[in-house]
Protein backbone atom coordinates (compact mmCIF):
# COMPACT_ATOMS: atom_id res chain seq x y z
CA UNK A 1 0.00 0.00 0.00
CA UNK A 2 1.22 3.44 -1.16
CA UNK A 3 1.10 6.14 1.71
CA UNK A 4 -1.48 8.68 2.35
CA UNK A 5 -0.69 12.05 1.22
CA UNK A 6 1.27 13.94 4.09
CA UNK A 7 -0.55 17.23 3.43
CA UNK A 8 -4.27 17.56 3.30
CA UNK A 9 -6.23 18.29 -0.11
CA UNK A 10 -9.41 20.43 -0.29
CA UNK A 11 -11.39 19.55 -3.82
CA UNK A 12 -13.96 21.08 -4.64
CA UNK A 13 -15.84 19.06 -8.02
CA UNK A 14 -17.88 21.76 -10.61
CA UNK A 15 -20.60 19.13 -12.05
CA UNK A 16 -21.13 16.76 -8.69
CA UNK A 17 -24.33 15.41 -9.05
CA UNK A 18 -23.28 14.71 -13.05
CA UNK A 19 -22.84 11.22 -14.64
CA UNK A 20 -18.88 11.50 -14.83
CA UNK A 21 -18.92 12.52 -10.69
CA UNK A 22 -21.27 9.49 -9.77
CA UNK A 23 -19.94 6.95 -11.94
CA UNK A 24 -16.71 7.74 -11.89
CA UNK A 25 -14.81 10.17 -9.93
CA UNK A 26 -16.92 9.52 -6.38
CA UNK A 27 -15.94 5.69 -6.84
CA UNK A 28 -12.14 6.41 -7.62
CA UNK A 29 -12.06 8.78 -4.43
CA UNK A 30 -14.06 6.27 -2.25
CA UNK A 31 -11.27 3.53 -3.46
CA UNK A 32 -9.05 6.08 -2.13
CA UNK A 33 -10.43 6.10 1.11
CA UNK A 34 -10.46 2.22 1.39
CA UNK A 35 -6.72 2.31 0.67
CA UNK A 36 -6.22 4.48 3.47
CA UNK A 37 -4.60 6.87 1.44
CA UNK A 38 -6.58 10.27 2.15
CA UNK A 39 -5.28 12.86 4.40
CA UNK A 40 -7.36 12.91 7.05
CA UNK A 41 -8.26 16.51 7.24
CA UNK A 42 -9.21 15.84 3.32
CA UNK A 43 -12.62 17.71 2.33
CA UNK A 44 -14.61 17.45 -0.75
CA UNK A 45 -17.12 20.34 -1.94
CA UNK A 46 -19.45 18.95 -4.28
CA UNK A 47 -21.08 21.77 -6.44
CA UNK A 48 -24.06 21.46 -8.43
CA UNK A 49 -26.93 23.70 -9.81
CA UNK A 50 -29.18 21.35 -8.19
CA UNK A 51 -30.93 23.07 -5.25
CA UNK A 52 -30.16 20.50 -2.05
CA UNK A 53 -28.41 20.30 1.31
CA UNK A 54 -25.29 18.33 2.11
CA UNK A 55 -27.79 15.54 3.69
CA UNK A 56 -29.43 14.79 0.46
CA UNK A 57 -26.57 15.38 -1.73
CA UNK A 58 -24.59 12.52 0.49
CA UNK A 59 -27.93 9.73 0.30
CA UNK A 60 -27.53 10.43 -3.47
CA UNK A 61 -23.37 9.59 -3.55
CA UNK A 62 -24.55 6.64 -1.11
CA UNK A 63 -26.87 5.07 -3.54
CA UNK A 64 -24.69 5.96 -6.61
CA UNK A 65 -21.38 4.33 -4.87
CA UNK A 66 -23.48 1.13 -3.98
CA UNK A 67 -24.69 1.01 -7.71
CA UNK A 68 -21.18 1.53 -8.86
CA UNK A 69 -18.37 -0.01 -6.63
CA UNK A 70 -17.83 -3.64 -6.81
CA UNK A 71 -20.14 -5.88 -4.49
CA UNK A 72 -17.14 -7.51 -2.41
CA UNK A 73 -15.26 -3.70 -2.17
CA UNK A 74 -18.44 -1.89 -0.92
CA UNK A 75 -18.58 -1.32 2.58
CA UNK A 76 -21.61 0.87 3.82
CA UNK A 77 -20.20 1.75 6.94
CA UNK A 78 -16.43 3.10 5.00
CA UNK A 79 -18.58 4.70 2.70
CA UNK A 80 -20.67 6.95 5.32
CA UNK A 81 -17.15 7.67 6.59
CA UNK A 82 -16.24 8.73 3.43
CA UNK A 83 -19.39 10.65 2.42
CA UNK A 84 -18.89 12.60 6.09
CA UNK A 85 -15.93 14.52 4.57
CA UNK A 86 -18.46 15.71 1.59
CA UNK A 87 -20.52 19.29 1.77
CA UNK A 88 -22.54 20.42 -0.94
CA UNK A 89 -23.01 24.00 -2.32
CA UNK A 90 -25.80 25.09 -5.07
CA UNK A 91 -23.95 27.40 -6.93
CA UNK A 92 -25.25 28.87 -10.88
CA UNK A 93 -21.69 28.67 -12.74
CA UNK A 94 -22.19 31.70 -14.98
CA UNK A 95 -23.05 33.90 -11.74
CA UNK A 96 -20.26 35.81 -10.69
CA UNK A 97 -21.37 36.79 -7.37
CA UNK A 98 -22.51 33.47 -5.84
CA UNK A 99 -18.55 32.25 -6.23
CA UNK A 100 -17.79 33.94 -2.67
CA UNK A 101 -19.56 31.66 -0.75
CA UNK A 102 -16.70 28.95 -1.80
CA UNK A 103 -14.41 31.27 0.53
CA UNK A 104 -16.71 30.13 3.55
CA UNK A 105 -15.56 26.79 2.98
CA UNK A 106 -12.23 26.92 2.46
CA UNK A 107 -10.49 25.89 5.66
CA UNK A 108 -8.08 28.03 7.26
CA UNK A 109 -5.38 25.39 8.25
CA UNK A 110 -3.02 25.04 5.05
CA UNK A 111 -3.87 22.98 2.44
CA UNK A 112 -3.65 22.47 -0.92
CA UNK A 113 -6.59 23.55 -3.35
CA UNK A 114 -8.01 20.76 -6.32
CA UNK A 115 -10.75 22.18 -8.55
CA UNK A 116 -11.83 19.35 -10.47
CA UNK A 117 -14.26 20.68 -13.23
CA UNK A 118 -16.13 17.70 -14.32
CA UNK A 119 -18.34 19.87 -16.59
CA UNK A 120 -18.75 20.56 -20.02
CA UNK A 121 -15.71 22.44 -21.73
CA UNK A 122 -17.58 25.44 -22.61
CA UNK A 123 -17.93 26.12 -18.39
CA UNK A 124 -13.93 26.00 -18.28
CA UNK A 125 -12.86 29.56 -18.79
CA UNK A 126 -16.44 30.76 -17.34
CA UNK A 127 -16.14 28.84 -13.83
CA UNK A 128 -11.69 29.85 -14.29
CA UNK A 129 -12.21 33.96 -14.48
CA UNK A 130 -15.39 33.53 -11.67
CA UNK A 131 -13.01 31.38 -9.58
CA UNK A 132 -10.13 34.43 -10.22
CA UNK A 133 -12.68 37.43 -9.46
CA UNK A 134 -13.55 36.36 -6.01
CA UNK A 135 -10.37 35.26 -5.28
CA UNK A 136 -10.96 31.12 -4.39
CA UNK A 137 -7.85 30.21 -6.33
CA UNK A 138 -4.15 31.12 -6.68
CA UNK A 139 -0.73 30.02 -8.21
CA UNK A 140 -0.74 26.64 -6.35
CA UNK A 141 -4.34 25.50 -6.63
CA UNK A 142 -4.04 22.50 -9.66
CA UNK A 143 -7.06 22.75 -11.67
CA UNK A 144 -8.16 18.99 -13.99
CA UNK A 145 -10.64 19.52 -16.93
CA UNK A 146 -11.55 16.38 -18.81
CA UNK A 147 -11.60 15.91 -22.73
CA UNK A 148 -12.47 17.21 -25.19
CA UNK A 149 -10.66 20.26 -25.51
CA UNK A 150 -12.40 21.73 -27.98
CA UNK A 151 -13.94 19.69 -31.32
CA UNK A 152 -10.84 21.11 -33.84
CA UNK A 153 -7.84 23.59 -33.58
CA UNK A 154 -9.10 26.82 -33.22
CA UNK A 155 -11.97 25.43 -30.45
CA UNK A 156 -9.43 23.83 -28.52
CA UNK A 157 -6.92 27.20 -28.46
CA UNK A 158 -9.90 29.42 -27.38
CA UNK A 159 -11.06 26.73 -24.03
CA UNK A 160 -7.07 26.43 -23.35
CA UNK A 161 -6.62 30.40 -23.93
CA UNK A 162 -9.28 30.71 -20.90
CA UNK A 163 -7.66 28.62 -18.89
CA UNK A 164 -4.64 30.28 -19.74
CA UNK A 165 -5.87 33.86 -18.65
CA UNK A 166 -5.77 32.26 -14.95
CA UNK A 167 -3.59 29.20 -14.22
CA UNK A 168 -0.35 28.69 -15.40
CA UNK A 169 0.74 25.58 -17.46
CA UNK A 170 2.07 23.65 -14.42
CA UNK A 171 -1.37 23.99 -12.72
CA UNK A 172 -3.57 22.62 -15.62
CA UNK A 173 -4.20 18.28 -14.99
CA UNK A 174 -5.71 17.28 -18.58
CA UNK A 175 -7.13 13.91 -18.29
CA UNK A 176 -6.93 11.58 -20.67
CA UNK A 177 -8.38 8.43 -18.52
CA UNK A 178 -6.43 6.24 -20.85
CA UNK A 179 -2.47 7.24 -19.47
CA UNK A 180 -4.48 6.23 -15.91
CA UNK A 181 -4.84 2.75 -17.00
CA UNK A 182 -1.97 0.04 -15.44
CA UNK A 183 -1.64 -1.36 -18.81
CA UNK A 184 -0.74 2.10 -20.46
CA UNK A 185 1.81 3.18 -17.63
CA UNK A 186 3.60 -0.82 -17.78
CA UNK A 187 4.30 0.43 -21.76
CA UNK A 188 6.70 3.01 -20.54
CA UNK A 189 8.26 0.38 -17.67
CA UNK A 190 8.34 -2.63 -20.86
CA UNK A 191 10.09 -0.53 -23.41
CA UNK A 192 12.40 1.25 -20.94
CA UNK A 193 13.52 -0.88 -18.35
CA UNK A 194 13.63 -4.37 -20.61
CA UNK A 195 16.60 -4.17 -22.93
CA UNK A 196 14.83 -7.40 -24.78
CA UNK A 197 12.51 -4.85 -25.58
CA UNK A 198 14.45 -1.39 -25.75
CA UNK A 199 17.03 -2.93 -28.32
CA UNK A 200 14.27 -4.17 -30.39
CA UNK A 201 12.01 -1.33 -30.69
CA UNK A 202 12.32 0.11 -34.15
CA UNK A 203 11.73 0.08 -38.07
CA UNK A 204 14.67 -3.11 -38.04
CA UNK A 205 13.19 -5.08 -36.44
CA UNK A 206 9.03 -4.46 -36.48
CA UNK A 207 6.98 -4.53 -39.22
CA UNK A 208 3.68 -3.02 -38.16
CA UNK A 209 1.68 -1.94 -35.16
CA UNK A 210 -1.99 -2.15 -34.51
CA UNK A 211 -4.06 -0.73 -31.78
CA UNK A 212 -7.49 -1.22 -31.45
CA UNK A 213 -10.60 0.22 -29.44
CA UNK A 214 -13.81 -1.74 -29.94
CA UNK A 215 -17.32 -1.45 -28.06
CA UNK A 216 -20.19 -3.68 -28.16
CA UNK A 217 -22.11 -1.15 -27.32
CA UNK A 218 -23.80 1.83 -29.39
CA UNK A 219 -24.92 5.53 -28.32
CA UNK A 220 -26.48 4.56 -24.93
CA UNK A 221 -28.48 7.28 -25.60
CA UNK A 222 -26.10 10.19 -25.76
CA UNK A 223 -27.00 10.53 -29.45
CA UNK A 224 -27.36 14.20 -29.39
CA UNK A 225 -23.54 14.49 -28.05
CA UNK A 226 -21.69 11.53 -29.97
CA UNK A 227 -23.17 12.80 -33.03
CA UNK A 228 -21.26 15.91 -33.16
CA UNK A 229 -18.28 14.66 -32.11
CA UNK A 230 -17.98 11.29 -33.87
CA UNK A 231 -15.38 8.48 -33.14
CA UNK A 232 -12.33 10.40 -34.50
CA UNK A 233 -13.07 13.15 -32.31
CA UNK A 234 -14.46 11.34 -29.24
CA UNK A 235 -11.63 8.42 -29.52
CA UNK A 236 -8.92 9.05 -31.75
CA UNK A 237 -7.99 12.62 -31.49
CA UNK A 238 -7.18 11.80 -27.64
CA UNK A 239 -6.61 8.22 -26.48
CA UNK A 240 -5.38 6.39 -29.68
CA UNK A 241 -3.14 9.32 -30.28
CA UNK A 242 -1.45 9.05 -26.64
CA UNK A 243 -1.40 5.16 -26.48
CA UNK A 244 0.61 5.53 -30.43
CA UNK A 245 2.96 8.32 -28.78
CA UNK A 246 3.67 6.06 -25.84
CA UNK A 247 4.61 3.32 -28.11
CA UNK A 248 6.58 4.92 -30.75
CA UNK A 249 8.37 7.59 -28.56
CA UNK A 250 11.98 7.83 -28.20
CA UNK A 251 13.60 7.38 -24.66
CA UNK A 252 12.95 10.56 -22.49
CA UNK A 253 15.92 11.24 -20.57
CA UNK A 254 13.75 10.72 -16.75
CA UNK A 255 10.71 10.33 -15.84
CA UNK A 256 9.49 13.62 -15.37
CA UNK A 257 6.13 15.19 -16.84
CA UNK A 258 7.95 17.40 -19.33
CA UNK A 259 10.43 14.82 -20.32
CA UNK A 260 7.72 12.41 -20.86
CA UNK A 261 5.74 14.93 -22.95
CA UNK A 262 8.35 16.68 -24.96
CA UNK A 263 8.80 13.09 -26.52
CA UNK A 264 5.32 12.34 -27.38
CA UNK A 265 4.98 15.51 -29.08
CA UNK A 266 7.84 14.88 -31.08
CA UNK A 267 5.78 11.81 -32.56
CA UNK A 268 2.81 13.76 -32.69
CA UNK A 269 4.70 16.19 -34.82
CA UNK A 270 6.15 13.59 -36.95
CA UNK A 271 3.19 11.71 -37.93
CA UNK A 272 2.27 12.28 -41.36
CA UNK A 273 -0.32 14.50 -42.58
CA UNK A 274 -3.24 12.44 -44.71
CA UNK A 275 -3.72 14.75 -47.60
CA UNK A 276 -6.91 14.14 -49.94
CA UNK A 277 -4.76 11.27 -52.13
CA UNK A 278 -4.13 9.47 -49.42
CA UNK A 279 -7.86 9.32 -48.02
CA UNK A 280 -8.63 6.13 -50.17
CA UNK A 281 -5.34 3.88 -48.81
CA UNK A 282 -5.40 5.25 -45.23
CA UNK A 283 -8.87 6.06 -44.06
CA UNK A 284 -11.75 4.20 -43.58
CA UNK A 285 -14.86 5.58 -41.85
CA UNK A 286 -18.22 4.00 -41.14
CA UNK A 287 -21.36 4.13 -39.84
CA UNK A 288 -23.49 0.97 -38.42
CA UNK A 289 -26.49 -0.49 -39.30
CA UNK A 290 -29.23 -2.41 -37.69
CA UNK A 291 -27.69 -5.77 -36.51
CA UNK A 292 -26.75 -8.40 -33.48
CA UNK A 293 -25.42 -7.59 -30.43
CA UNK A 294 -24.80 -10.71 -27.97
CA UNK A 295 -27.04 -12.35 -29.54
CA UNK A 296 -29.94 -9.84 -29.38
CA UNK A 297 -31.25 -7.29 -32.33
CA UNK A 298 -30.13 -3.95 -32.17
CA UNK A 299 -31.45 -0.64 -34.24
CA UNK A 300 -28.45 1.07 -36.55
CA UNK A 301 -27.13 4.30 -35.78
CA UNK A 302 -29.75 6.03 -37.72
CA UNK A 303 -32.42 4.23 -35.73
CA UNK A 304 -31.46 5.14 -32.31
CA UNK A 305 -33.60 7.50 -30.51
CA UNK A 306 -33.32 11.19 -31.30
CA UNK A 307 -31.22 10.03 -34.84
CA UNK A 308 -31.19 12.76 -37.41
CA UNK A 309 -31.77 10.53 -40.57
CA UNK A 310 -29.22 12.41 -42.57
CA UNK A 311 -26.18 12.08 -40.44
CA UNK A 312 -23.06 11.44 -41.55
CA UNK A 313 -21.27 10.76 -38.48
CA UNK A 314 -18.76 8.18 -38.57
CA UNK A 315 -19.20 5.43 -35.52
CA UNK A 316 -15.99 3.45 -36.42
CA UNK A 317 -12.72 4.17 -38.00
CA UNK A 318 -9.47 2.74 -39.44
CA UNK A 319 -6.52 4.64 -39.94
CA UNK A 320 -3.30 3.83 -41.50
CA UNK A 321 -0.85 6.20 -39.75
CA UNK A 322 3.07 6.96 -40.44
CA UNK A 323 5.44 8.41 -38.35
CA UNK A 324 8.06 10.28 -40.37
CA UNK A 325 11.23 9.58 -38.40
CA UNK A 326 14.39 7.31 -38.19
CA UNK A 327 12.72 4.85 -35.76
CA UNK A 328 9.62 4.40 -37.43
CA UNK A 329 10.39 5.04 -40.96
CA UNK A 330 8.15 2.23 -42.88
CA UNK A 331 6.19 0.78 -39.96
CA UNK A 332 2.77 1.93 -40.43
CA UNK A 333 0.51 1.94 -37.78
CA UNK A 334 -2.78 0.21 -38.25
CA UNK A 335 -5.36 1.84 -35.92
CA UNK A 336 -9.18 1.58 -35.07
CA UNK A 337 -12.11 2.07 -33.35
CA UNK A 338 -15.65 1.86 -33.62
CA UNK A 339 -18.98 1.15 -31.74
CA UNK A 340 -21.41 -1.98 -31.72
CA UNK A 341 -18.67 -4.03 -32.70
CA UNK A 342 -18.48 -7.83 -31.79
CA UNK A 343 -16.67 -7.48 -28.37
CA UNK A 344 -15.64 -4.72 -25.49
CA UNK A 345 -11.68 -4.60 -26.38
CA UNK A 346 -8.42 -2.55 -26.08
CA UNK A 347 -5.77 -3.96 -27.33
CA UNK A 348 -2.27 -3.07 -29.12
CA UNK A 349 -0.16 -5.85 -31.46
CA UNK A 350 3.44 -5.26 -32.31
CA UNK A 351 4.58 -6.84 -34.81
CA UNK A 352 8.08 -8.13 -34.95
CA UNK A 353 9.65 -8.96 -38.45
CA UNK A 354 10.67 -12.62 -39.04
CA UNK A 355 14.17 -14.14 -38.82
CA UNK A 356 16.32 -13.25 -42.25
CA UNK A 357 16.84 -16.82 -42.91
CA UNK A 358 14.16 -19.40 -42.45
CA UNK A 359 15.13 -23.15 -41.70
CA UNK A 360 11.96 -24.84 -40.66
CA UNK A 361 9.15 -26.55 -42.70
CA UNK A 362 7.75 -23.98 -45.52
CA UNK A 363 3.87 -24.82 -44.84
CA UNK A 364 5.13 -23.01 -41.18
CA UNK A 365 6.60 -19.53 -42.25
CA UNK A 366 3.24 -17.61 -41.94
CA UNK A 367 3.86 -18.89 -38.18
CA UNK A 368 7.67 -17.20 -37.90
CA UNK A 369 6.51 -13.36 -36.70
CA UNK A 370 6.48 -12.47 -33.22
CA UNK A 371 3.88 -10.75 -31.43
CA UNK A 372 3.60 -8.40 -28.47
CA UNK A 373 -0.09 -8.47 -27.63
CA UNK A 374 -0.33 -5.42 -25.01
CA UNK A 375 -4.65 -5.75 -23.34
CA UNK A 376 -5.65 -2.80 -21.71
CA UNK A 377 -9.23 -4.67 -21.02
CA UNK A 378 -10.63 -7.03 -21.05
CA UNK A 379 -8.30 -8.74 -18.74
CA UNK A 380 -5.54 -6.34 -18.43
CA UNK A 381 -1.68 -8.07 -19.20
CA UNK A 382 0.47 -8.64 -21.39
CA UNK A 383 1.10 -11.89 -23.94
CA UNK A 384 4.61 -12.36 -25.87
CA UNK A 385 3.64 -15.00 -28.65
CA UNK A 386 6.54 -17.42 -29.56
CA UNK A 387 7.38 -20.22 -31.45
CA UNK A 388 8.92 -23.52 -30.10
CA UNK A 389 9.24 -26.78 -30.77
CA UNK A 390 5.84 -29.09 -30.52
CA UNK A 391 6.19 -31.97 -28.40
CA UNK A 392 6.09 -35.83 -29.72
CA UNK A 393 8.57 -37.92 -30.70
CA UNK A 394 6.44 -38.04 -34.57
CA UNK A 395 6.55 -34.52 -34.90
CA UNK A 396 10.52 -33.88 -35.72
CA UNK A 397 11.01 -29.70 -35.57
CA UNK A 398 7.13 -29.11 -36.43
CA UNK A 399 6.63 -25.56 -34.64
CA UNK A 400 4.47 -24.52 -32.47
CA UNK A 401 2.99 -20.83 -32.00
CA UNK A 402 1.95 -20.03 -27.99
CA UNK A 403 2.31 -17.54 -25.39
CA UNK A 404 4.13 -16.11 -22.95
CA UNK A 405 1.61 -14.93 -20.32
CA UNK A 406 1.54 -12.05 -17.81
CA UNK A 407 -2.34 -11.59 -16.62
CA UNK A 408 -2.49 -9.01 -14.00
CA UNK A 409 -5.27 -9.78 -11.96
CA UNK A 410 -3.91 -13.28 -11.85
CA UNK A 411 -0.04 -12.65 -11.33
CA UNK A 412 -0.70 -9.88 -8.53
CA UNK A 413 -3.33 -12.07 -6.88
CA UNK A 414 -2.61 -9.63 -3.41
CA UNK A 415 -3.20 -6.80 -5.61
CA UNK A 416 -6.50 -5.32 -7.32
CA UNK A 417 -5.86 -3.11 -10.45
CA UNK A 418 -6.94 0.00 -9.61
CA UNK A 419 -9.27 2.29 -12.20
CA UNK A 420 -7.63 4.68 -13.82
CA UNK A 421 -9.59 7.63 -12.25
CA UNK A 422 -8.11 6.48 -8.86
CA UNK A 423 -4.60 6.71 -10.19
CA UNK A 424 -5.41 10.36 -11.90
CA UNK A 425 -6.76 11.54 -9.00
CA UNK A 426 -4.15 10.51 -6.65
CA UNK A 427 -1.50 11.78 -8.84
CA UNK A 428 -3.07 15.52 -8.88
CA UNK A 429 -3.06 15.04 -4.91
CA UNK A 430 0.40 14.60 -5.30
CA UNK A 431 0.95 16.86 -7.71
CA UNK A 432 2.25 14.97 -10.07
CA UNK A 433 1.50 15.61 -14.17
CA UNK A 434 3.48 12.68 -15.97
CA UNK A 435 0.19 11.18 -16.98
CA UNK A 436 -1.80 14.31 -17.93
CA UNK A 437 -1.56 16.35 -21.23
CA UNK A 438 0.29 19.44 -21.89
CA UNK A 439 -1.22 22.00 -24.16
CA UNK A 440 1.01 21.17 -27.23
CA UNK A 441 0.17 17.36 -27.43
CA UNK A 442 -3.80 19.07 -27.57
CA UNK A 443 -2.44 21.14 -30.05
CA UNK A 444 -0.35 19.00 -32.31
CA UNK A 445 -3.15 16.21 -32.32
CA UNK A 446 -5.90 18.33 -32.81
CA UNK A 447 -3.88 19.33 -36.26
CA UNK A 448 -3.58 15.83 -37.47
CA UNK A 449 -7.29 14.99 -37.18
CA UNK A 450 -8.36 18.65 -38.33
CA UNK A 451 -6.75 17.61 -42.12
CA UNK A 452 -8.78 14.19 -41.93
CA UNK A 453 -11.63 15.75 -41.09
CA UNK A 454 -11.53 18.62 -43.65
CA UNK A 455 -11.24 16.09 -46.44
CA UNK A 456 -13.91 14.69 -45.31
CA UNK A 457 -16.34 17.27 -45.57
CA UNK A 458 -14.84 18.01 -49.07
CA UNK A 459 -15.37 15.16 -50.40
CA UNK A 460 -18.85 14.77 -49.38
CA UNK A 461 -19.12 10.91 -49.61
CA UNK A 462 -20.87 9.31 -46.25
CA UNK A 463 -19.67 6.40 -43.87
CA UNK A 464 -19.93 3.40 -45.40
CA UNK A 465 -21.92 0.79 -43.66
CA UNK A 466 -21.34 -2.11 -41.32
CA UNK A 467 -23.45 -4.11 -39.67
CA UNK A 468 -24.12 -3.96 -36.08
CA UNK A 469 -21.66 -6.94 -34.28
CA UNK A 470 -18.96 -7.21 -36.98
CA UNK A 471 -15.76 -5.42 -37.17
CA UNK A 472 -16.44 -2.45 -39.27
CA UNK A 473 -16.98 -1.91 -42.69
CA UNK A 474 -15.03 -4.55 -45.53
CA UNK A 475 -13.17 -1.74 -46.55
CA UNK A 476 -11.14 -1.56 -43.50
CA UNK A 477 -10.12 -4.73 -43.79
CA UNK A 478 -9.09 -4.23 -47.47
CA UNK A 479 -6.60 -1.34 -45.98
CA UNK A 480 -4.75 -3.56 -44.34
CA UNK A 481 -4.79 -6.63 -46.58
CA UNK A 482 -3.61 -4.29 -49.44
CA UNK A 483 -0.37 -4.38 -47.27
CA UNK A 484 -0.01 -7.96 -46.88
CA UNK A 485 -1.41 -8.20 -43.24
CA UNK A 486 -4.35 -8.94 -41.63
CA UNK A 487 -6.17 -7.25 -38.47
CA UNK A 488 -5.44 -9.53 -35.24
CA UNK A 489 -8.58 -10.62 -33.54
CA UNK A 490 -7.47 -14.20 -31.72
CA UNK A 491 -6.86 -12.37 -28.61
Amino acid sequence: MADPINTRCDLMMFGALGDLAQRKLFPALYQLERAGLLHEGSRILAIARNKADAGEVRKILFDKLKEHVKKDEFDASLAEQFLQRVDYQFLDFTNPEGYSVLNDWRSTESSNLIVYMATPPSMYGIIARNLRSNGCCDRDTRVVVEKPIGHDLESSKVINDELGEVYNENQLFRIDHYLGKETVQNLIALRFANNLFASQWDQNHISHVEISVAESVGIEGRWGYFDKAGQVRDMVQNHLLQLLCLIAMDPPSDLSADSIRNEKVKVLKALRRITPDLMDTHVVRGQYTAGTSGGKPVPGYLEEEGAIKRSKTETFVALKAEIDNWRWSGVPFYIRTGKRLPEKLSQIIIHFKPAPHYIFDPDQKHLANNKLIIRLQPDEGMSLQILTKDQGLDKGMRLRQGPLELTFSETFETDRIPDAYERLLWEVMKGNQYLFVRRDEVEHAWQWVDQIMRNWDDSGQPPKRYAAGTWGPVASIAMITRDGRSWYEDA
